[in-house]
């Protein structure tokens, strides 16, 4: 068959010929370095590969989400190819690009260490100064056994050692193997080569900045079952600068790590003798969590919610009813056997407060009823995704659920939605957008038309807000659609709050009814929305939001007072007295130590007032009022002071 001569394309919103055997890097006049590959019908393309009759070709820029996966990927491949220079005898896993970077796992005899990760990086940067062109070529699955006899792992991923292939790698994928050589650009020689369905940069020399992070160890394929094997964690951008705003924002991370605050603050702890995942709260994090609660009690009082308490285990019926058993089993602690049945510990409670609206007839009069608790679950986290705070195994959930009629559906949920996103606000986080979820094609109950009217109306209630709008493609719960609130913290980190889900299939399972003003039985819709997510987590990314730095209403401690001299303490403990009765949560410094250390202390503790007193305050009946900043003003009167940290505390001010 004869070359095709011409081409129709389309490019840039306009047909356009080109010569037969065109690359995607021609037609798009590409550099290599701003556009790094290309789309055609909704595929990604390397720049080398020759364009198709009647494509549709747009650029993939360096600094878009998918040219930023392809660097993450190309430079993984350069570690690979690195490693593998200098360990001959190691064996490559899986290298994918994940969020702000890459990693790559490896079989070796001894764990990495750091001098070995100095040599490795030296290593990549002459491969990528010397300019090796990714090429990509398909491969038979005989061809493939062949040239990867010494790499088992990528064998048994492309089912060529020990069974089927593994749909969900993401190394290899579709009908087509292909192998990416690495060659050197002078001679055409091959440099290093390794399964992948890519695509690539053209060169190595496309790699900007990149730098290897940190090691670890990570089971094949995430099972314990499986050997360890070493990973190498790293990260690569589209530019220095923004390789060096990422650096900056880690080192600015790290000095928020809410576990290392949490420690130096004395708000809780993970001790040993619990287990994994399982915190306690001292005192002064039992404050802080108490105080979060009580503001979100009070605002859902305010919302016409009622408060209800359920039990923390269950028979294992109530979870086959509901379907968990069969979708979530995975996710929840082991049965327990007692009295001749199973018993559960509960990942969820909204089967419970089903329970509690079927517990007797209803009328449309009380619709919407909504029921809130404040309610512990239980979650068997995998060991290697716990995390602090905001990833446990025992967590408490501000937990609503939602009863209301079809035709109160729409507005309870912009209502609710409003609700939401006041209330992140009243706690210092005002950088929103929202993520809907769709149904997961193999995890769901119900009708495809019932799910449709449910995506439909979130995606509808969510653009009422005026907020970007982000798809999650099949991330629903197996029971209904939802809505994520994201929110951006201090320095600009994505955290998941709160979730609002529409649920036309838990009604049904539980055959849930109420009588309709015709006198009819009618199925309620049911909402279901957790505000903070779990308070467990919130409270983690609150410490790291205010970096331990806590506005006033949400300090453990508000106020120290600060005696210049031993002889001044009567006196603040008399200024305490008041402001306690003020509701102000203020101690005074007694100790031993000198005035300017009991300031440091302060500062440390990250307290928001300081209140100091020597004689000259002593004879005027005033303070020194000191602020977390340092500014201070001096010759205050003590109902004056004590009346602007109340007006600071009630008006939630961000000091």
């Amino acid at each position: 068959m004869s070359a095709v001569s011409e081409l129709r394309i389309t490019l840039a919103g306009a047909a356009r010929v080109v010569a037969g055997g065109t690359t995607y890097g021609e037609a798009l006049e590409a550099d290599g370095r701003s556009v790094v590959a290309a789309r055609a019908g909704g595929e990604l393309k390397d720049l080398a590969a020759p364009v198709a009759e009647g494509d549709v070709i747009e650029p993939v820029p360096a600094d878009s989400p998918d040219g930023r996966a392809i660097i993450r990927h190309s430079t993984a491949h350069v570690m690979a190819q690195a490693v593998q220079e200098i360990f001959p005898e190691a064996r490559l896993g899986i290298g994918p690009p994940v969020e702000n970077g890459f990693y790559y796992d490896f079989d070796v005899k001894n764990p990495f260490t750091p001098d070995d990760l100095k040599r490795i990086e030296k290593r990549m940067r002459e491969i990528v100064k010397q300019g090796q062109l990714f090429s990509r070529r398909p491969v038979s699955d005989d061809e493939a056994a062949g040239e990867l006899a010494a790499e088992p792992y990528k064998l048994e991923l492309i089912g060529l050692k020990g069974g089927a292939a593994d749909e969900e790698s993401v190394e290899v994928g579709g009908a087509e193997l292909t192998i990416y050589d690495n060659l050197d650009p002078k001679t055409g020689e091959l440099c290093w080569k390794d399964l992948c369905r890519g695509p690539h940069v053209p060169t190595t020399r496309s790699i900007p900045a990149f730098k290897l992070m940190r090691t670890g160890g990570a089971y094949w394929r995430g099972s314990e079952k499986n050997p360890q094997l070493q990973r190498i964690y790293g990260t690569a951008w589209e530019s220095r600068e923004k390789q060096d705003e990422y650096l900056h924002l880690l080192v600015e991370a790290e000095k928020r790590d809410h576990r290392k605050l949490g420690a130096e603050l004395d708000l809780f702890s993970f001790p040993d003798e619990l287990g994994s995942g399982l915190p306690v709260f001292h005192p002064k994090g039992g404050v802080i969590r108490r105080v979060m609660e009580d503001y979100s009690r009070k605002r859902h009082e305010e919302a016409g919610y009622s408060f209800v308490n359920t039990p923390h285990i269950t028979k294992s019926k109530l979870y086959e009813i509901s379907g968990h058993l069969d979708w979530y089993k995975d996710g929840m602690f082991p049965a327990m056997e007692l009295e001749g049945a199973e018993y559960y510990l509960k990942p969820m409670n909204c089967p419970m407060h089903n329970l509690i609206f079927r517990s007797r007839g209803r009328s449309y009069r009380e619709l919407p009823l909504r029921l809130f608790e404040f309610g512990t679950v239980y979650r068997y986290e995998k060991s290697g995704v716990i995390h602090g705070l905001t990833r446990v195994r025992g967590m408490t959930q501000d937990d609503a659920h939602i009863y209301c009629t079809h035709e109160q559906m729409r507005d309870e949920l912009k209502s609710l939605l409003r609700f939401v996103l006041d209330l992140l606000r009243d706690y210092g986080l005002d950088d929103f957008y929202l993520e809907l979820s769709t149904k997961d094609p193999e995890k769901f109950v119900g009708p495809d038309e019932v799910w449709e009217e449910a995506t439909e109306t979130l995606r509808e209630v969510a653009e009422s807000e005026n907020l970007e709008l982000v798809l999650d493609p099949g991330g629903a719960a197996f029971y209904g659609p939802k809505i994520s609130v994201q929110a951006r913290d201090a320095i600009g980190r994505t955290w998941q709050m709160s979730t609002i889900q529409l649920d036309f299939n838990l009604p049904e399972l539980f055959e849930l009814e109420y009588q309709a003003a015709d006198g009819t039985r009618q199925r309620p819709v049911k909402i279901h929305r957790a505000l903070f997510g779990s308070i467990e987590r919130f409270f983690g990314v609150l410490v790291e939001h205010y970096a331990g730095a806590f506005p006033p209403w949400l300090a453990p401690v508000q106020v120290v007072g600060i005696p210049i001299a031993e002889a001044h303490v009567s006196y603040l403990q008399d200024v305490a007295k008041k402001a306690r009765e003020r509701g102000i949560r203020i101690e005074v410094d007694a100790s031993d130590d000198r005035m300017q250390k009991k300031i440091r202390n302060a500062q440390k503790s990250k307290v928001p007032f300081m209140l100091l007193a020597g004689d000259e305050d002593i004879a005027g009946g005033a303070v020194s009022f000191r602020f977390r900043n340092g500014e201070q003003k001096n010759g205050v009167p003590v109902d004056e002071a004590i009346a602007e940290i109340v007006d600071a505390i009630e008006r939630r001010l961000q000091v």
